[in-house]
């Protein structure tokens, strides 16, 4: 995978706006489309045409909306489209890549021209940051998946794999474990709309070691409680 980082994303012009229910994308991140509103349709026309970019934006959750254009959350994630195909009905195959986090300062609503939203967006913690300090981190996620309660996960075996790998900066492997491992959605966004890179470092240890201690807790209650035989998921 790219670095999402070294991507260059101009803030002074608008950005089209791709609404999901959930947080589905952080920067670092993959994430495959399959695309067939008509308005989403000219959207990734009109990407392909320029800087292939667009906001991954989050749905409020409890709002009323009829227009077919429901509110969403102000944090996105701004994705870059690495892969795409192009179908003969003119739906599309799209492979988008999680450049960086961002926030919605302004939001333009469709036009007679334009049949998608579109905002004006700032960006949200520093582009780049030192991640050198969080390898302490990255070693007790490393023996957390391998050694610990975590490894009882359905993707530990994958996760570490890609902790292990020294070529992977430290900020690119807080995100991943921070989707593979944290499927809470109010717990993605917070994660999401966080730009401070050593907070998101502080939330992610204390979920996973709350984790670590329900699983431990499970392992516990089953060895103590179940039958010889039974298994559990």
């Amino acid at each position: 995978m790219s670095d999402g980082q070294s991507i260059s994303v101009n803030f002074a012009r608008e950005m089209p706006i791709f609404p999901l229910e959930a947080v589905v994308l952080l920067p670092q991140q993959v994430l495959p489309l399959h695309i067939f509103e008509t308005r989403y349709r000219q959207m990734i026309g009109r990407c392909l045409d320029g800087a292939g970019q667009l906001a991954i934006a989050v749905v409020r959750e409890g709002v009323e909306d009829t227009s077919g254009n429901p509110p969403v959350h102000p944090a996105v994630c701004v994705a870059q489209i690495v892969q795409h195909e192009t179908l003969p009905d003119g739906r599309y195959n799209v492979l988008l890549q999680g450049v960086c986090r961002a926030r919605i300062i302004r939001e333009l609503p469709p036009t007679t021209d334009r049949l998608y939203r579109a905002a004006y967006l700032e960006p949200v913690g520093e582009p780049n940051p030192d991640s050198d300090h969080l390898y302490a981190l990255r070693e007790w996620i490393e023996a957390e998946l391998s050694e610990g309660p975590l490894k009882q996960m359905a993707v530990a075996e994958h996760v570490v794999e890609y902790v292990r790998n020294e070529e992977v900066p430290n900020a690119a492997v807080l995100e991943l474990v921070s989707f593979a491992l944290l499927t809470d959605p109010a717990l993605r966004y917070r994660l999401l709309s966080e730009g401070d890179l050593d907070e998101r470092a502080a939330i992610v240890r204390a979920e996973l070691a709350d984790l670590a201690k329900l699983i431990s807790l499970a392992e516990s209650q089953k060895s103590r409680d179940w039958p010889k035989g039974c298994s559990w998921n």
